[in-house]
């Protein structure tokens, strides 16, 4: 009997991770990216979503449109449209919309493939930080440079000053004749 596959080895985080990207603000999956990991076509995972619709507002999952198509064409390898390429416009998956489709699509390796997708999202999600959360490092960021900018303009003025003082003239060493000429000797 054949050893079944491990989660870990039907899908890595790794190749998750490179096919999520940012649409609209949004981190989504598109279509494809999804039927591959989950071992259905294309066609067969955009037919149940089309079937439970309901399940899947425009903030769980929506179409690209022309512009976003092309963008993201730019930026990844899809195939252009024509023969033996895409035909439609992408459909893209948020997070919520990728929880969603475990629940129409019912194979054990789509149950776990979701779960690991969805590990990656939360992983994902504690590694961005907010635009508020970089906002504010940003600051801490800027308080310490200006800290430390002060803090050196004083070192520096005190090399400065240190360097600009002429140094006292050194008395030289045994009897000197110009002292004792008044004869007090």
């Amino acid at each position: 009997m054949a050893k079944k596959k491990s989660t870990n080895e039907i899908v890595s985080a790794e190749r998750i991770e490179k096919a999520i990207h940012v649409v609209r603000g949004m981190r989504v999956m598109l279509d494809s990216n999804l039927a591959e990991l989950y071992g259905v076509t294309t066609s067969r995972l955009n037919e149940q979503v089309s079937r439970n619709r309901d399940r899947f507002p425009e903030d769980f999952a929506f179409q690209l449109t022309q512009q976003e198509f092309t963008s993201l064409m730019s930026q990844i390898a899809i195939s252009k449209g024509g023969r033996g390429g895409r035909r439609k416009r992408p459909w893209v998956f948020a997070e919520q919309g990728v929880a969603m489709l475990s629940s129409v699509l019912r194979s054990p390796t789509a149950v776990r493939v979701n779960i690991e997708i969805m590990r990656t999202f939360v992983r994902l999600r504690r590694l961005m930080a907010t635009p508020g959360e970089l906002a504010e490092q940003l600051m801490k960021l800027a308080e310490t440079v200006q800290l430390h900018d002060d803090q050196i303009k004083v070192i520096s003025q005190v090399l400065q000053q240190m360097a600009e003082k002429p140094e006292p003239p050194k008395r030289k060493i045994g009897f000197h004749a110009s002292q004792h000429e008044d004869g007090n000797a």
